[in-house]
């Protein structure tokens, strides 16, 4: 029996539109994202990393069709994200903010709570921080220098807060401190919120955080006496990094983003593709811009390799300083 040439070309067709169909990633036939996403922002509201999630994932939303909710939960030096994650199902719908901590800690854990290299699945890589520390503005330590003179003359008795222990910023301290022959005292809190007003109250003597305190400096409240960065700020020209107080140090812990284990890669490339969009959209990047902060973008395969040299470089520098939580 001939199969008439109308017929035939209609099943060409359509075999050749469901072959096409296959082809195409998740997004294009419909099935992700069909509802919100849930984002965590292992750090608390109004902080640096909170105001640059909630710029970069309004815009996501656009290009993905649904909104990204911002799930706020500091604590544990910024691991809870993580934590949350690492049990969550792998469809897109779960996801975290990655600080290096995730890196750290679980070196400084006789049980970790998660495995960096098997139980998560790397998105896109965006950017890092600006790093400094700063002073109630009436405090007579003018500049680092006078600060520093002040931490030797008493030792043990100066306090400085971070985000939490084996953070970032409780590491590079402890770092200086070892350098410069410095005793002072570290006080963990769950964010630069927390941070800062302890600071302004008189309660610590100084804030090693994020730029979650630049309002405060602008408004006079707070005297920024050095930042981190590998160059100064422009937003805070004034102000000397590190390396021109003579401290050989650059922290700015780069993050990027992350799922469970086992996420399909066509919905992996449906987040990466939106957030990337995101990161570099002009209203994000003044964000950015504003906060001290710039792109350091890498894809998820690049990403994936990040993660796992951070986690062993991250390793060794514990052993070194004989860092343990537990």
């Amino acid at each position: 029996m001939t199969i008439p040439t109308l017929a035939l070309t209609r099943r060409t067709a359509l075999a050749l539109a469901g072959a096409g169909a296959l082809a195409r990633p998740a997004r294009a036939q419909g099935r992700f994202p069909e509802r919100p996403i849930r984002m965590i922002c292992p750090w608390p509201p109004g902080g640096s990393t909170d105001v640059q999630m909630r710029s970069m994932f309004e815009i996501a939303a656009r290009h993905l069709g649904q909104p990204v909710v911002i799930d706020n939960r500091p604590g544990v030096s910024g691991t809870l994200g993580a934590q949350a994650v690492k049990d969550a199902r792998p469809d897109g719908y779960t996801l975290t903010q990655m600080p290096i901590t995730v890196f750290r800690l679980p070196h400084m854990m006789s049980r970790p709570n998660f495995d960096p290299l098997n139980d998560f699945t790397y998105i896109i890589h965006t950017t890092g921080y600006l790093f400094g520390v700063v002073v109630r503005s009436d405090r007579p330590w003018r500049t680092w220098q006078d600060f520093i003179a002040h931490a030797r003359a008493n030792p043990g008795k100066v306090t400085y807060g971070t985000p939490g222990v084996g953070s970032s910023l409780h590491i590079t301290m402890e770092r200086i401190g070892q350098a410069l022959g410095i005793d002072w005292v570290h006080v963990p809190f769950r964010g630069g919120a927390e941070n800062q007003q302890a600071t302004l109250a008189g309660t610590i003597d100084a804030t090693a955080d994020s730029t979650g305190w630049a309002p405060l400096v602008e408004a006079g409240q707070l005297r920024l006496l050095v930042v981190w960065s590998a160059e100064r700020s422009k937003r805070f020209p004034e102000v000397p990094t590190l390396r021109e107080v003579g401290i050989d140090i650059v922290s700015e812990s780069p993050y990027g983003f992350a799922g469970p284990k086992g996420m399909d890669p066509g919905v992996v490339r449906v987040l990466h593709d939106a957030f990337k969009e995101a990161l570099f959209d002009p209203a994000h990047l003044q964000v950015l811009e504003r906060l001290g902060m710039t792109p350091s973008y890498l894809n998820s395969a690049d990403y994936a390799a990040l993660a796992e040299r951070t986690y062993r470089e991250e390793g060794e520098m514990v052993r070194r300083l004989g860092l343990r939580l537990n």
